[in-house]
């Protein structure tokens, strides 16, 4: 198991590397706020930070377009704005350093992995796209061992069952593995799960729970300087 000194995990190397993806890899912020009828954060974060609460509350999955459209309406948007955000869907784009670091990361030899909360095509399409983006320069396509979303593991996050099914997906034990938070709830689910954490926190989202991650970063590659 790790110990800590500081921002640095000593004496361990997981096996694998499993990440939350739209929002430790993927921008997905900004296609909130395009989609909404100013374009701006002022109305975006207010949805999306809704939208989060309502996944990581829902337990058993529930249809992810209906969650996204009841967040809208809950923040006071009209319906417009959910169906301009699932018909732009394919406008997700990773954030500037994630094909580098995910490079980086297999070029080190670990597994990677995606749990996502999600429904399984959209999911997949936005699991596709990063690995398009990191096969950009690459040497050999870049393909994620395994991507587990919500509606196939049954369960949204911080359930312990929706991080089981992709720990099952890949052959891996909890203490083999590193989670990449993005949202707070995943540095409190995916530690109760078993798994270390570190947190790619690049939005300043408030704590959630007691957990702590062993590091919590601004960017992806300062997130997992240590494992680079």
């Amino acid at each position: 198991m790790a110990t800590t000194s500081g921002d640095v995990v000593m004496n361990w190397r997981p096996k694998a590397i499993i990440f939350d993806l739209l929002t430790a890899l993927v921008d997905s912020w900004s296609l909130w706020d395009a989609s909404t009828p100013s374009g701006t954060s002022a109305e975006g974060r207010r949805w999306r930070e809704r939208y989060l609460k309502l996944t990581f509350g829902a337990g058993a999955y529930v249809p992810y377009e209906d969650l996204v459209r009841e967040s809208a309406r809950e923040v006071g948007l009209p319906s417009s704005a959910a169906e301009a955000l699932l018909r732009d869907w394919g406008n997700l784009q990773a954030w500037p350093e994630t094909a580098t670091v995910l490079r980086a990361l297999r070029k080190r030899g670990y597994k990677l992995g995606v749990v996502t909360n999600c429904s399984k095509d959209l999911g997949h399409q936005a699991a596709r796209g990063v690995e398009k983006r990191a096969s950009e320069e690459a040497v050999e396509e870049f393909t994620f061992d395994a991507v587990v979303t919500a509606e196939e593991s049954g369960f949204y996050k911080p359930v312990k069952q929706a991080y089981e099914a992709v720990l099952v997906k890949m052959g891996l034990q909890p203490r083999d593995v590193l989670f990449v938070a993005g949202s707070a709830g995943d540095v409190q689910g995916a530690t109760d799960a078993g798994m270390e954490v570190v947190w790619h926190n690049r939005i300043g989202l408030a704590k959630v729970g007691e957990a702590i991650a062993l590091k919590e970063g601004k960017t992806l590659d300062d997130t997992l300087k240590d494992f680079l």
